[in-house]
């Protein structure tokens, strides 16, 4: 089994009553700045132009830096390429008439070059429909460098783009680029090409893929009256780890597509990043401090889904990944829920509360042992019924209920583990979508 699917995230648990509804001032309109390329290079996008109350987030990554060395674990990216050519491919929640992209050097020390780029409708093994190719520009310049710690906004393209349909981006990199900001554990396959600028044509013949986000950041299509997204905040549970890659099986993905078969245009926002945790960086920055760009950035958000703690609870103490970290309290977890709670009505977003699903035996005679004990199994209990009954969250999502195995408990259902004792497989989180209320997220009257 691989590293990656050992020490990651937390379980979820599907959906069950809400708490008691809160009646809170619908949210304003977030607006990001112009199509000026030096403007669009900000931050964050809460204090910029009116102009973009008329997008929405259709499609997130998070980025993070590349980690140290006393994580064993492969960052599975390139350290630096060159004259070379990067297309990533997408699947949208809502669709639009428009788009623009988001490009991002967060974690760079340098800035970045990029000579071109390119967004079209995906085709088949890195290829685009070409009727739909448009290339990318930047306050009406084709190439554009972006700071170090900053995104970039594209000017708006002409695309007509179906919800759930798939957006190819491609970016040249004419410089020595160091890749350090990327979304690790994408699963989703990006094409690499040999020397030269490939972002115009159809066809794409790769030197080499991997299976994660090189500085694409967000993907934005104009919002129909009254847009509403909800951004899914969480670890690898949400980010979809251990699920079949180009399948689109995160469970936040069959949320998207259960919203559209419902007529609910509603976008679904995946802000969940592989071993994130609440209170402490490792592989990416602690929630604390990636709310403000992870979460209040989006325009329209109207909820806020967390699920994120198991890896609070299980890296500390696990004798490959951090031996010598303090075991948090479950106190000190629900501290951390408590600021995000409070941060998120600040903003008047709803926010709604995952349980954190079983966790028994993970690791269990592999280098990562130590990652599940039964002092840490008390403290997933203590957090999941403060999530139940604490009062705190505007819903709860109880997917711990849905992915115990009823004979076994603190385990996982074998027809859900995907092998770790810690990930679903693709039926697993499957089921995790389909036990969702969709009222819930959307905060309808019960």
């Amino acid at each position: 089994m691989r590293l990656s699917k050992l020490i990651f995230k937390d379980k979820v648990s599907s959906v069950l009553s809400p708490a008691t509804e809160r009646k809170r001032p619908r949210l304003q309109t977030v607006v990001i700045c112009g199509a000026v390329a030096a403007a669009s290079a900000v931050a964050g996008f809460g204090a910029q132009s009116a102009e973009m109350g008329a997008w929405i987030t259709t499609w997130a990554a998070t980025p993070a830096p590349r980690w140290s060395d006393d994580i064993p674990a492969p960052f599975g990216v390139p350290e630096v390429l060159e004259n070379q050519t990067v297309r990533q491919v997408a699947r949208i929640s809502v669709g639009g008439t428009s788009v623009r992209v988001v490009l991002s050097n967060a974690f760079g020390a340098k800035p970045l070059t990029i000579g071109a780029g390119s967004v079209a409708i995906a085709g088949k093994d890195g290829g685009v429909d070409q009727a739909t190719l448009k290339p990318l520009t930047w306050g009406g310049k084709s190439s554009v460098v972006i700071p170090a710690g900053a995104p970039i906004v594209s000017d708006p393209v002409a695309l007509r783009a179906k919800a759930l349909s798939d957006i190819s981006v491609s970016i040249f990199l004419p410089k020595e680029t160091a890749l350090s900001s990327a979304h690790w554990d994408g699963v989703q396959t990006a094409y690499i090409s040999g020397p030269g600028n490939f972002t115009t044509t159809a066809t794409f013949k790769a030197d080499s893929t991997l299976k994660s986000r090189l500085f694409l950041r967000d993907i934005l299509v104009d919002a129909v009256p009254e847009s509403r997204a909800i951004v899914f905040f969480g670890d690898s549970i949400t980010d979809g780890n251990c699920s079949t890659p180009d399948a689109n099986n995160r469970w936040p993905d069959h949320i998207a597509k259960r919203l559209q078969e419902a007529n609910r245009n509603v976008a679904v926002v995946n802000e969940a990043f592989s071993g994130n945790r609440v209170l402490t960086d490792g592989m990416g920055v602690n929630a604390l401090a990636r709310f403000d760009s992870d979460v209040l950035s989006h325009p329209h958000v109207s909820t806020l889904v967390l699920m994120m703690g198991i890896n609070d609870i299980g890296w500390p103490g696990e004798n490959a990944i951090t031996p010598d970290d303090k075991e948090p309290t479950a106190e000190d977890i629900i501290t951390g829920y408590k600021q995000l709670i409070d941060r998120a009505h600040a903003h008047g977003i709803r926010i709604v509360a995952a349980t954190l699903t079983p966790f028994a035996d993970t690791s269990k005679g592999l280098p990562t042992e130590g990652y599940y004990t039964p002092e840490k199994e008390k403290i997933r209990v203590a957090v999941n019924e403060w999530i139940r009954t604490g009062g705190g969250f505007d819903g709860v999502i109880d997917f711990d209920k849905v992915m115990e195995d009823p004979a076994r408990p603190g385990y996982l259902r074998d027809e859900y583990d995907c092998g770790d004792n810690l990930h679903p497989n693709d039926a697993g989180y499957k089921a995790m979508a389909d036990a969702v209320d969709l009222d819930l997220l959307l905060g309808a009257a019960k």
